[in-house]
């Protein structure tokens, strides 16, 4: 490990050591402030478990952050506060929301890389690592976990960690609510739900539908999301759940990315050719599954899962030869898991096991886009992903405040393409990929307030069969992408003080990758990214967070995150970007709040976000400045009997700051810019009925 990090994992062993002994007399604080305890318990390990108890670095948003008074727009404006994790790209719906976790799901330029993502228990990322939060329902989302770190010994292929979203829990009184919001640059946002529960089930059901003329020229997006979740307890040691979730995008348009010069004189235009050549897509997605969970004892319980997704998409590109793209998609997969609790020589043994099969078949062609018409074919072909894991993993007691765990995964990921578009000859081929991904972790509780942790753990992360695309422009792979392996080593300290009704977590991280993929653009297809491997890199950081309650219904928190990224070895057509920066993540990011959370009454939230520099490309030679951003909403709740009315407004941008919503990465004639909206306002009115039983 390099001097950089061994600087801070002395000093950070040090603060550890110093905050143990400070806080130790302290005494639990509640998440409600009530002065009870209350643990938080998350599901993103494959179990329940106490956030306490986890060797890892995990935050969890709750409800109220999630919808409360928010436009609900992208999941960003919740997750921000979260250190380690870093998104982009709320306004361009035609490239999906941008999630990086310390570093890694940076160079998405569609879709989510790097990152397990699950709805509900249901896999959100496709076999080939791809994943989509498009199809995510905000209205009706009750909770965010994320696990920062690898994440593959549990899930597979991810380098960065896992994102586990729950549908809100009904309440036990039937209930109908209704919200309409709007907004400017013709923001405007509708929902319906309804849901309930009693002892032997319970559900919730939402719809929502959006319409916004983005603060961009050629930025419009409308889309329609039905969620809905059922599940029935069939006695006191089985249930079975069942979601639907239907999503509709008949527009979703691309502005593209612009130059400085461009930004300077009018950030509002699109690239010229994005409109030329009506650059976008058109979504139609439904998805189902359903989750068995069987307790037998208090040692034995057992989870199958099944699930399948169709997903139709059309999209056009900014050039003419191939620029037209559609494909049928079929994801389709299931697995079951093993839970056991036991004693091992008289101490306490949690085991984990099971098995994950999923599948992914796409029937993808290309077309010639003539100025937005579909046009001739030019690559037609079907692309079929199988992934197999395997994993098992143990936490073993080995003192009444040590816990030891030991895991371990084995994936096999098979990628088979199939060409049907022979004029350019026969590029079918196939990759068999195959990786074993241990971890072992130790966490150690000081006190019942103070936890303290550390683990190293492997990730791999497998191209997508769109990042395999060939940069010949031809059908099959690309013969020389291969897959990027991660070497992670963390430590890290979480706790609570209720002296000064305070929760706190600090985590410091030295990760090794080796081949890192990172993308690139060709002249012949502006505006297509393709991607190659960088030799290795190296990522060292810290995060840090604190949450402070000095008032019942006052709450104020703080996150940083310290990211020195840097590539070891990267050579490319002679030119050596080692010692470089690694591109699309800031040095520094900074997230502050102040809310105030009446109950029945007002409630008011404002937080300011501060980004550091970054870099546009791998040589390093386009910084994109920092900017910092402030944002604000409240409104009030009001109670008329069985009625409830909260109207809200909010503000983004409140100082007008200049800056780029998206970077990116790499881009073919120094296009890296997506510039944000400038100092918006929106506002709503929510009406909820409850009946009484």
């Amino acid at each position: 490990m390099n001097r950089y990090f061994q600087r801070y994992v002395l000093r950070g062993t040090a603060g550890l050591m110093v905050g143990a002994f400070v806080l130790a007399p302290c005494t639990v604080l509640s998440q409600t402030g009530t002065g009870t305890t209350e643990e938080i318990v998350v599901e993103a390990t494959r179990a329940q478990r106490a956030a306490f108890e986890i060797p890892i670095a995990v935050s969890v948003v709750d409800e109220n952050q999630i919808q409360l008074g928010q436009q609900q727009m992208g999941l960003d404006e919740s997750m921000a506060r979260i250190p380690g994790v870093f998104l982009q790209n709320r306004y361009n719906f035609a490239q999906d929301l941008r999630v990086s976790i310390r570093g890694f799901g940076a160079r998405g330029n569609f879709g989510i890389r790097g990152v397990k993502i699950l709805v509900d228990g249901i896999p959100n990322t496709l076999a080939d690592g791809q994943g989509q939060v498009d199809s995510i329902d905000i209205g009706s989302a009750g909770r965010i976990e994320v696990l920062r770190g690898a994440a593959s010994s549990l899930y597979g292929n991810a380098s960065g960690g896992v994102i586990n979203i729950t549908t809100e829990e009904p309440p036990a009184e039937p209930f109908v609510e209704g919200r309409g919001a709007w907004g400017e640059y013709g923001y405007q946002k509708y929902q319906a739900k309804t849901g309930a529960r009693n002892e032997k089930s319970d559900y919730l059901i939402s719809a929502s539908y959006l319409d916004y003329d983005g603060y961009r020229d050629h930025s419009q997006v409308e889309n329609r999301v039905f969620n809905s979740r059922f599940r029935y307890r069939f006695d006191d040691t089985s249930e079975l759940t069942a979601v639907l979730n239907l999503f509709d995008s008949p527009t979703a348009q691309d502005p593209g990315g612009i130059t400085a010069a461009q930004t300077a004189t009018d950030p509002q235009q699109a690239r010229d050719r994005n409109v030329l050549f009506n650059a976008g897509e058109a979504i139609d997605q439904q998805k189902i599954g359903l989750r068995y969970l069987k307790s037998f004892d208090d040692k034995h319980e057992v989870i199958v899962r099944g699930y399948s997704l169709w997903r139709e998409f059309d999209g056009r590109l900014p050039f003419t030869t191939g620029g037209a793209i559609s494909f049928d998609r079929t994801f389709y997969g299931g697995g079951v898991q093993y839970n056991y609790n036991t004693v091992l020589a008289a101490m306490d043994s949690r085991l984990i096991t099971g098995i994950d099969v999923d599948r992914q078949d796409d029937d993808r062609q290309r077309f010639d886009n003539n100025e937005g018409i579909k046009g001739d074919l030019t690559l037609d072909q079907n692309e079929k992903v199988t992934s197999v894991g395997v994993f098992l993993q143990n936490e073993l007691d080995l003192t009444p405040r040590t816990t030891l765990t030991v895991g371990a995964r084995y994936d096999r990921i098979e990628f088979d393409v199939q060409d049907r578009f022979l004029e350019d000859g026969d590029n079918s081929g196939n990759r068999d990929l195959n990786e074993l991904s241990p971890m072992i972790g130790l966490l150690w509780r000081a006190s019942d307030q103070i936890g303290v942790y550390a683990n190293i753990s492997t990730a791999f992360e497998t191209p997508t069969t769109t990042e395999f695309a060939n940069p010949s422009g031809g059908g099959g792979f690309n013969p020389d992408l291969d897959p990027q392996k991660a070497t992670n080593y963390e430590i890290g300290l979480r706790g609570v003080a209720s002296d000064i009704k305070a929760r706190y977590q600090v985590a410091l991280f030295h990760i090794e990758v080796d081949d890192e993929i990172t993308p690139f653009e060709v002249p012949e297809f502006p505006g297509r990214t393709f991607f190659q491997n960088a030799g290795k890199s190296t990522r060292d950081g810290i995060e840090a967070a604190v949450v402070l309650q000095p008032l019942p219904g006052l709450t104020t928190s703080l996150s940083y995150t310290h990211s020195n990224f840097e590539f070891d070895e990267f050579d490319v057509d002679g030119e050596s970007f080692a010692g470089n920066t690694i591109p699309g993540i800031p040095k520094d990011t900074l997230y502050g709040e102040i809310t105030y959370d009446h109950g029945i009454g007002p409630f008011l939230s404002a937080d300011v976000i501060h980004a550091g520099n970054l870099f546009a490309d791998n040589a390093n030679r386009t910084e994109v400045d920092a900017y910092t951003v402030a944002n604000i909403r409240l409104g009030y709740r009001k109670s008329f009997g069985d009625w409830e009315l909260t109207p809200f407004v909010g503000v983004n941008n409140l100082f007008d700051e200049e800056y780029n919503a998206n970077i990116r990465i790499n881009a073919f004639g120094g296009r890296y810019f997506e510039p944000a909206p400038d100092r918006n306002a929106f506002g709503g009115v929510t009406i909820r009925k409850d009946f009484s039983r």
